[in-house]
């Protein structure tokens, strides 16, 4: 009967052997995006997962009304068929598959009918290990399932010989005293028989139980009308088996029981005998349950209450707060330089370092409080009976003081902050959504201006939040109704005059304010990662505009773009951006590629490669900004580049009094040590340009020349043949002063 005595923890073993159970799963990837969905399948393949592609909404509903699957990973943001009708249809068919959204809009997705969000950019190993977490819930689902279904089949079998039952079988005389127990009493309690034969059935009860017992042990009905499928807790011998129970010596037993006459014709007082009943091992289904439930509510990795479960705690406390007159407060705390040690020591060291600072948080709190993970390195607290906004500064102070001091983790000394935003009922929301919501808009807060403390949620603040919103989404429209445009800027060989280049810029057209320049829009793109289509789209429109105009006989006409830091980083960029030169007609030898320095030193051994290989087909390299960013002189021989670029800053404080200007000087001198071009931008004036002049800078850019201009003008600066005539005159100008 090995079968029989699995231990109570088999459904919690069979948990931690997903990797064998898992990877045979039905998995749906939907992206509207090709390269996105590819990268994606790429890393689910990557951890042995099997996984169908999608592309778009339309295709996905057509998969899922003909396959069921077990976890669907679901983009929001998709032309025609979203993610959110692919999310009401999930609902509409009932269909059993976890979806979790990864999309860069992800606020309301859970209020949509998702399992979890992952929010793009997204890390490998938390949108994996989201991915495992659903499938494993879903794994558990299908397990109960089964597992009821199975107890149904088997109540059919009552009728088997009580020694060979898998079920424990008793029978108690007419004082409740055992008469009879089968072998099985011994596997499952651990009690001998002939210990409990003749013993008051009350003495194998657990303490919490008694009362039930007493309806079940004592029944004297037959038939339909006798007790059955009763569940209980019974005193065991065993060790323990459940890792949730609170209980450490008893088991969950389902009871039958009905009562036994001398006469089943006449159920009378004085020829009722006993009961008899049948006690079966529910451990497995109960621990099945204890996980699914566990998993529904609480966060594996730190243990601490989820999403769900701190809703539920706060529609609560608003209500008890709402009807006794009092506040509450919910703080919503993002930790700050966690991005550094999780990308630099990894996310064992990140997790190990998440639940350290869980622990902490969980010392700071009041008994009643609740403090809960919201995602990623994102904590909620709740924090119910509070008397004014000073009780709620003690606990943000102490919080902060708590996390000032360093973790010792594996050997490193790890320091993290913490930006907190507070939220009071009922001044800042009368609701748990809006409090959430607005103790993350007071968090922002704290993020921009300085990390590392607390800020109270206002109503300015709300309508800061609902334009950042409205810009954000005007801005996704803006690239799908090509608003966004190109403009150009010269760029001008101070030996000819003759234009060599443009530097391809965006504006936006926008509908209502008209044209907006990159200020008022690109800070916001890369902050929400729409930055890479954005580039894509400068990027193609730049090439078929200079293809044209090569073509028109400018054969030797350069384009400048520059390259975002998201657009770097992303694990396809070379070959596709390659793609999109190629698909205009030009060849790389025709671009120049503008990179900041920040960029250059934010991952160098992702970024760099892709340089070198792109330098490689032929593309010329340029540090724009130079100067103004945080790299180190020693690595500049290192990199791929051909091209300093000086910042128009430098170039304003040349003056024609002072003569020269120290830090270009600096600069030239070490574009000549290690022979690489220069090209300054934002010349607006003779001095500036006579200057750059005399120190040898080849080629200049700035508003002495052309503004930007849109691609119409552009085209007529080139057939006027550049700017000889003022270029020659300036530079002689200034060799003869000199």
């Amino acid at each position: 009967m090995e079968s029989e005595m699995l231990p109570a923890a088999s459904a919690l073993a069979a948990y931690g052997r997903e990797n064998a159970q898992l990877t045979g799963s039905a998995i749906l990837l939907v992206d509207d995006k090709p390269e996105l969905l590819n990268s994606l399948h790429q890393l689910v393949t990557l951890h042995g997962y099997q996984a169908e592609k999608a592309l778009g909404g339309r295709e996905a509903l057509d998969k899922l009304s003909r396959k069921a699957y077990d976890v669907v990973l679901l983009d929001l943001i998709m032309p025609g068929v979203s993610g959110h009708d692919v999310l009401d249809y999930a609902a509409k068919q009932n269909l059993e598959c976890k979806i979790i959204v990864v999309s860069g809009d992800v606020k309301h997705a859970l209020h949509c009918g998702a399992f979890d969000f992952i929010k793009k950019p997204y890390e490998a190993g938390e949108l994996i290990s989201t991915m495992e977490t659903a499938l494993r819930q879903r794994r558990l689902e299908l397990q109960n399932v089964d597992m009821e279904e199975q107890l149904r089949e088997s109540e059919s079998l009552h009728r088997f010989i009580v020694n060979s039952s898998p079920d424990l079988v008793y029978m108690l005389d007419r004082n409740g005293c055992f008469t009879f127990l089968n072998d099985r009493v011994e596997s499952l309690l651990g009690y001998r028989k002939d210990e409990l034969i003749g013993r008051h059935y009350s003495e194998i009860i657990d303490d919490d139980y008694i009362e039930v017992a007493r309806n079940v042990f004592n029944e004297r009905r037959t038939g339909n009308r006798a007790v059955i499928n009763v569940e209980m807790r019974l005193k065991s011998r065993l060790r323990s088996r459940g890792m949730h129970f609170p209980h450490t010596q008893s088991v969950w037993m389902e009871l039958s029981a009905m009562g036994v006459y001398t006469n089943p014709k006449e159920r009378t007082r004085k020829n009722f005998t006993g009961t008899y009943g049948t006690a079966r091992d529910i451990s497995e289904r109960k621990e099945a349950e204890e996980v699914i439930n566990f998993q529904a509510y609480h966060d594996l990795l730190t243990h601490l209450p989820n999403r769900a479960l701190l809703k539920d705690r706060l529609s609560l406390a608003i209500a008890q707060a709402r009807r006794n007159k009092r506040k509450l407060a919910v703080m919503f705390l993002d930790l700050d330089r966690f991005k550094v040690v999780n990308d630099t020591l990894g996310h064992s060291i990140g997790d190990r370092l998440l639940k350290a600072v869980a622990n902490r948080l969980q010392s700071c709190l009041r008994q009643g409080d609740t403090l809960s993970r919201f995602g990623g390195d994102e904590f909620t607290l709740l924090l119910p009976e509070v008397r004014t906004r000073d009780d709620v500064v003690v606990i943000a102070t102490k919080i902060l003081d708590r996390l000032n001091t360093p973790f010792l983790i594996d050997g490193h000394e790890l320091f993290v902050g913490a930006s907190i935003g507070i939220a009071m009922y009922p001044e800042a929301g009368d609701s748990g959504e809006a409090l959430i919501q607005n103790s993350d808009i007071a968090m922002y807060q704290v993020k921009g201006r300085s990390k590392n403390g607390y800020q109270f949620f206002s109503e300015e603040m709300n309508h800061q939040y609902s334009t950042r919103l409205s810009l954000e989404r005007e801005l996704r429209n803006a690239l799908t109704r090509d608003e966004l445009v190109v403009y150009y800027q010269p760029q001008v060989a101070l030996g000819s005059g003759v234009i060599t280049g443009v530097e391809a810029l965006v504006r936006w057209q926008h509908p209502r304010q008209g044209l907006l320049g990159p200020e008022a829009f690109l800070p916001l793109a890369e902050e929400t990662g729409i930055i890479v289509q954005l580039d894509e789209a400068v990027q193609r429109q730049a090439f078929a505009d200079v293809a044209r105009w090569r073509e028109q006989g400018f054969e030797t006409l350069r384009l400048s773009v520059n390259l975002s830091a998201q657009q770097l980083e992303q694990d396809n960029f070379v070959n596709r951006f390659l793609g999109h030169v190629q698909m205009a007609g030009l060849d790389p030898e025709s671009l120049k590629l503008e990179i900041t320095e920040n960029t250059l030193m934010r991952d160098l051994e992702i970024i760099i490669p892709k340089l070198r290989e792109l330098r490689r087909q032929g593309a010329r390299i340029a540090i724009d900004d130079f100067g103004t960013g945080y790299s180190s002189l020693s690595y500049l021989q290192q990199f791929p580049i051909h091209t300093l670029k000086i910042d128009r800053s430098f170039v304003s404080d040349i003056r024609a009094e002072e003569g020269d200007a120290s830090i270009i000087d600096a600069i030239v001198a070490m574009a000549r040590g290690l022979k690489l071009d220069l090209i300054a931008e934002g010349v607006e004036n003779r001095t500036q340009l006579r200057y750059l002049s005399t120190q040898g800078c080849r080629e200049v850019q700035g508003f002495f020349f052309s503004r930007p201009v849109p691609a119409r003008q552009m085209t007529d600066l080139l057939n006027r043949n550049g700017y000889r005539e003022l270029v020659l005159a300036e530079t002689t100008n200034s060799a003869a002063t000199v």
